[in-house]
């Protein structure tokens, strides 16, 4: 036998082994619909599925950042355990009363009182009432976004930054390193926020040169703000203009329809918890407990009413293998008796929350779906469309926000009783790749603004029709599919 033939021989018979290894490890702790597309991938096109798989395909996440995980809920848990599940005044179902004790199981992070403080759906003025509240700020501002530029639109939010910074606030300011180095003055925004003292790490950095490496496929999501312990916003915007830096969408209208909350109260604390483990997770330094945790009133005595919620923040992400949010999700419908209405940019369920969101349908429940006509993400975009067909069957109402603009809020309502609202989509990705946060609250006007907020959107959408789905052409079905698959490579 020839060295060539022998080469080829071994070569194949390594091929085999690879495949045969991996039918009976790739499975392991993944979704059915995950594995099938990784092993169709491995099996038939292997000189892209090994690497790829080697590089993004464990469904595991390992090391540093899950033990710290690990360890902050442990503590969060145990400097929480005095208070109950449920905040005093406040009456939920048997049913809801069950999710918030698995929300704390999950997180630690306990159900409190909150006061909802303003709810914007304009990027200006979401904006603006960030820079008002920094520039209100005595003692700390802590700042945490995926994309973070200073251009036109926040130039008044980074520039009352830096003053609170140049008075003597404490400003620690946290960004995705992938998530924000492709847009526009990147290396400026840097420079910038150094020689204003602000203190800034980057998240899930990959700098290789500098031995700091992570699956790039990990990201950190989540956005949120603390100004002195006392407020706070968690949502959907970014840091950035609602053209997203780009001069084409400006002239072509396309912008960003985003969602954030400001709330007050001991929520507060809780949100500053989610940051306070990042910001250790990164820099490895420990917020000071008695400057930054410190006990607070009863914020809501007489009950809860208008403003006053109780309020219960669920973080989730690469640390969490139980997937917080997307248990949040699934147990919310399953509780829903008359109406669910579902905000998602990006919607790629589970099989449990699709199960959950048709049965849901099928019991009599008024289901919702708020999506943009046009995604901004082509593989996740055609992927979110191949479910349209089991949703209409169902009776799922699916309203397209028109183009160009981008629907990118991200909340759930259920009954006229619990809303949630935050920072995460309803796709693979956000429940077991990004860290993400969200807030759910009950019990007072939040759920009703949130509906308000809907009553805009079905204003401004037109209804899919089943009729129209079942007339599209048969390669955009086929492309669908076909991305289908590849958004269940995780």
């Amino acid at each position: 036998m020839s060295w060539t033939a022998m080469i080829t021989a071994v070569l194949l018979a390594t091929e085999y082994v690879l495949k045969l290894a991996a039918v009976g490890t790739v499975p392991e702790g993944r979704r059915p619909a995950s594995s099938s597309a990784w092993l169709l991938l491995i099996l038939f096109v292997p000189v892209v599925g090994f690497p790829l798989y080697w590089l993004i395909g464990s469904p595991w996440v390992r090391g540093r950042r899950i033990e710290v995980q690990r360890q902050a809920t442990g503590f969060i848990g145990e400097q929480t355990r005095m208070l109950p599940t449920v905040p005093w005044g406040a009456e939920p179902s048997p049913g809801l009363a069950s999710i918030l004790r698995m929300n704390r199981h999950l997180t630690g992070i306990p159900c409190v009182t909150g006061a909802d403080e303003g709810l914007f759906g304009d990027t200006a003025e979401a904006f603006a009432a960030m820079t008002d509240a920094v520039a209100g700020a005595r003692h700390y501002v802590q700042v945490e976004f995926y994309i973070a530029s200073w251009d036109e639109a926040t130039d008044a939010f980074f520039t009352t930054l830096c003053a609170a910074a140049g008075r003597g606030v404490e400003v620690r300011m946290l960004m995705d390193h992938l998530g924000s180095r492709s847009y526009p003055g990147w290396k400026d925004l840097q420079r910038r926020l150094t020689a204003a003292g602000v203190a800034w790490e980057l998240m899930m950095p990959i700098r290789p040169l500098r031995r700091q490496w992570r699956r790039p496929d990990l990201r950190n999501h989540r956005k949120l703000l603390v100004v002195d312990g006392q407020t706070a916003f968690v949502g959907s915007h970014n840091l950035i203009g609602p053209a997203y830096g780009s001069a084409r969408n400006a002239r072509e209208g396309r912008r960003w329809k985003d969602l954030t909350l400001q709330v007050s109260g001991d929520v507060v604390l809780s949100v500053e918890a989610v940051f306070a483990t990042d910001w250790y997770t990164e820099t490895g330094q420990v917020l000071d407990f008695e400057t930054h945790f410190v006990d607070k009133p009863d914020l809501l005595p007489g009950g809860l009413d208008g403003r006053a919620n109780a309020m219960q923040v669920v973080a989730s992400g690469p640390g969490f293998p139980s997937e917080p949010n997307l248990r949040l999700f699934t147990s919310l419908v399953h509780l829903a008796t008359e109406r669910v209405s579902i905000t998602s940019p990006y919607f790629v369920p589970d099989e449990a929350l699709m199960s959950a969101i048709t049965t849901a349908a099928h019991r009599g429940v008024r289901v919702e779906l708020f999506v943009g006509e046009e995604a901004d993400q082509f593989l996740v975009g055609h992927a979110q469309r191949s479910y349209y067909s089991g949703l209409l069957e169902a009776g799922v109402v699916i309203h397209l926000y028109p183009a160009p603009a981008v629907l990118h809020a991200k909340y759930l309502t259920v009954d006229d009783t619990v809303g949630v609202i935050g920072s995460s989509n309803m796709d693979f990705r956000s429940f077991a790749l990004t860290y993400e946060v969200m807030l759910l609250g009950f019990g007072g006007d939040l759920v009703r603004r949130l509906q308000e907020h809907d009553d805009e959107q079905r204003a401004a959408s037109r209804v899919l029709t089943v009729t129209e789905w079942q007339q599209r052409p048969w390669h955009r079905r086929y492309v669908d599919n076909v991305c289908r698959l590849t958004a269940a490579l995780m």
